[in-house]
């Protein structure tokens, strides 16, 4: 069965090719915008899964896998903020708190029909940043394609506090400790 990525992030590209597996990139195309009322896990579950599907026709044949992030504070999300103004805003907003980023895996074996999907989350505590150190970081490392701003696999590091979670990839955004099960699950050999 071929492997296929829903996605055309470089970051979930490089991840996946730790496992050192052949795979595939595909083009989800997926409305990102939650639903009235979700909350941000089940936004993360849901557009994984759609993202997935969206490319299922694409290969009869194949493993794909789906993966979203969604940054929140409470009912507060954090989406990718696209501009530079946004990115300082989500940052002053979040500096001081525990943000969680929420990355949501999915696996659809399109011969199968079947399709597992598991949450990830990753607790993330911000250093009481000021607007000096927000402006700097964020022209340096330009962190406008990622949710909440920060790039801890970079420079973004420095912003942090601490982290906590069961998998160190999934704030990069693939949770591999999570995609090895489900791919293992699905027949494949890892390592």
């Amino acid at each position: 069965m071929k492997l296929v990525l829903a996605s055309t992030s470089v970051y979930r590209k490089l991840l996946l090719e730790r496992l050192q597996l052949a795979f595939e990139t595909a083009r989800p195309d997926t409305d990102e915008t939650p639903l009235p009322g979700e909350p941000p896990a089940a936004t993360a579950e849901r557009l994984a899964v759609a993202k997935a599907r969206a490319v299922a026709s694409d290969f009869p044949d194949a493993l794909i896998i789906g993966s979203d992030q969604v940054a929140h504070l409470g009912d507060e999300v954090f989406g990718k903020p696209g501009t530079e103004e946004r990115a300082i805003a989500q940052l002053q907003r979040m500096r001081g708190r525990t943000v969680v980023f929420h990355t949501a895996l999915a696996v659809l074996n399109t011969r199968t029909g079947s399709i597992r999907c598991e949450g990830v989350p990753t607790l993330v505590r911000f250093r009481d940043l000021d607007d000096d150190e927000i402006r700097r970081y964020v022209a340096k490392e330009r962190p406008l394609d990622c949710a909440g701003s920060a790039k801890s696999e970079g420079l973004g590091i420095a912003l942090l506090e601490a982290l906590s979670g069961d998998d160190p990839t999934a704030l990069i955004g693939l949770p591999l400790i999570a995609l090895s099960r489900m791919l293992r699950a699905e027949g494949l050999q890892l390592p």
